[in-house]
């Protein structure tokens, strides 16, 4: 009964971040890729966007696979693709959140370089080489995931048997904790420090900074509150597939806190666009405006249209002036 509920309670879970990640990550991808004016920042947050819809996009085939209780009806190719995913989100959105970070604090040292260097397609083609490296860094996954009939049911898990080398999954781990956790966490710090000292030292540059600095940071940090446990967990059933280290108290963790670990990580894929609306008034507004415009044009087609690309162009004219001098 116990094991039934806890499955219950995920299929819900996940059905809620499905929801809000569809609907929110959508709305964010509507924005910054067709409403607001192309800027280095919204290509930033369009590709943040992209990279959590495609993983909410997913999540009903996790769903319906605790459902059937672990029997995974979607083929081979589905079966790799789905692990491959979750880990692609972590690569793209962390290394995302690194560019960001560097193109903050270049911005706080060196401005005058970056108003006359800085475009939109350069932003574009680091986006896509991003994207690369995350597909490259997560093709593992998708190399070592199988499907095997076992009685009733076909099982979706990792298979390293296709592998002569036994120390595979351990390199996976290692490879995913450092380069997905600690060497992006160690820039995205270490550029902060920079930041955080300069506006110290220029209260002009703090007052103008302070409402971008803050969504940012509150980005990051709630990155990394939950993506600690999935990598910490990965290091725990590393530890415990040793036989010098395995243990029952490993085992108990690992079967308590993996589910868990796991399900914020998901939950991360939802929450970038509540920060948005909740902390950036901007970004607020014009989520209020737009959605307003779509309504209006629904019943004054023509007359709203005009009306509205007008103060569209004025609108984004203006925030692109804003940007360039305020925008940290």
């Amino acid at each position: 009964i116990q094991h039934k509920s806890l499955i219950a309670v995920s299929i819900i879970f996940h059905f809620l971040i499905f929801v809000l990640g569809v609907l929110g990550n959508g709305l964010v991808i509507w924005m910054t890729g067709f409403k607001m004016k192309k800027t280095v920042n919204t290509v930033w947050y369009l590709n943040l966007a992209v990279a959590d819809f495609i993983f909410v996009a997913f999540l009903p085939f996790s769903a319906t696979n605790l459902a059937l209780d672990f029997h995974w009806p979607f083929g081979k190719f589905m079966c790799k693709l789905n692990s491959m995913i979750i880990i692609l989100n972590m690569f793209a959105s962390v290394y995302i959140l690194v560019l960001i970070s560097v193109d903050r604090c270049v911005s706080v040292v060196w401005p005058v370089w970056v108003q006359n260097n800085q475009n939109v397609r350069k932003a574009s083609y680091v986006s896509l080489c991003v994207w690369v490296v995350a597909l490259i860094l997560s093709a593992p996954y998708f190399i070592f995931r199988d499907t095997e009939k076992v009685c009733d049911k076909i099982l979706c898990f990792d298979n390293y048997a296709l592998s002569d080398d036994y120390e595979t999954p351990s390199a996976m781990t290692i490879t995913r904790f450092l380069l997905g956790f600690v060497v992006p966490f160690t820039v995205i710090v270490s550029c902060y420090a920079v930041i955080i000292h300069r506006l110290r030292r220029n209260q002009t540059l703090t007052s103008q900074s302070s409402c971008p600095f803050k969504i940012i940071a509150a980005i990051i940090i709630t990155f990394f509150l939950c993506w600690s446990p999935f990598n910490i967990m990965g290091l725990i059933e590393m530890a415990n597939s040793m036989p010098e280290y395995s243990s029952e108290i490993l085992d108990d963790i690992i079967i308590i806190g993996s589910p868990r670990a796991t399900s914020l990580a998901f939950l991360n894929s939802c929450l970038n666009p509540l920060l948005y609306v909740f902390m950036g008034q901007d970004f607020k507004d014009k989520v209020r405006k737009s959605i307003l415009n779509v309504l209006e044009s629904a019943f004054k087609e023509e007359e709203t249209r005009t009306h509205t690309y007008t103060k569209s162009v004025d609108t984004s004219q203006s925030r692109e002036s804003s940007d360039l001098n305020t925008e940290v």
